[in-house]
């Protein structure tokens, strides 16, 4: 058993979803294999100095040891997780258009533009990922809330100014159910061009 001793430690390392320490390793023998602490010690110790001109290594970490992958080679990997471009719904890239475009803008207005009613849980959601925010309150009954674009907003999109946002085409004589479509598609392009 001693003899595999390194090669089921490294096994139980590998497999763990989280750091382990040289306990939970032990937990993982039975008595009658006459493992111990200081074995697992010894263990360790010997597949740190083997990972030590690998392209992973066995670090501790508070909570125990983990295997994970050198630093150095961290380029290439962040290339297997890189994350695809989030697809937002038509109605949430509407509502969007809609406050970078004719900022600020509340609630209401966008209803009547869109001729739907817009879901809080878009709002929320524009909010939580921090690009629209809430600017002021127009002077109305109810007091609606002015909804404007943040610099997120602008970073995301890899712009500084709104001016910089892409032109909308000549749509001044077109219905309104046209011109939405053009606008959404727009700026559902920058913003995925610049996730990918």
């Amino acid at each position: 058993m001693k003899e595999n001793l390194e090669k089921i430690v490294e096994s139980l390392l590998l497999s763990a979803s989280r750091p382990l320490s040289e306990s939970d390793i032990l937990k993982a023998f039975s008595q009658e294999e006459d493992i111990e602490i200081d074995d697992i010690r010894a263990a360790l110790s010997d597949l740190k100095e083997f990972y030590s001109d690998r392209s992973f290594e066995l670090v501790k970490v508070a909570s125990g040891f983990r295997l994970k992958i050198s630093q150095d080679y961290s380029p290439w990997i962040s290339k297997l997780w890189e994350s695809k471009p989030q697809k937002y719904s038509r109605a949430m890239m509407e509502t969007l258009a809609l406050i970078a475009y004719k900022q600020p803008i509340t609630r209401g207005e966008i209803e009547e533009v869109r001729g739907v009613s817009v879901s809080s849980q878009i709002i929320r959601t524009l909010l939580d990922r921090s690009w629209i925010k809430v600017v002021g309150h127009r002077d109305v009954p109810g007091r609606p809330a002015l909804l404007s674009t943040t610099k997120e907003f602008l970073d995301d999109l890899n712009i500084s100014k709104l001016s910089e946002l892409p032109d909308l085409p000549d749509i001044g004589n077109l219905p309104e159910e046209i011109q939405m479509p053009l606008l959404i598609e727009d700026l559902q392009e920058d913003i995925t061009s610049t996730q990918e």
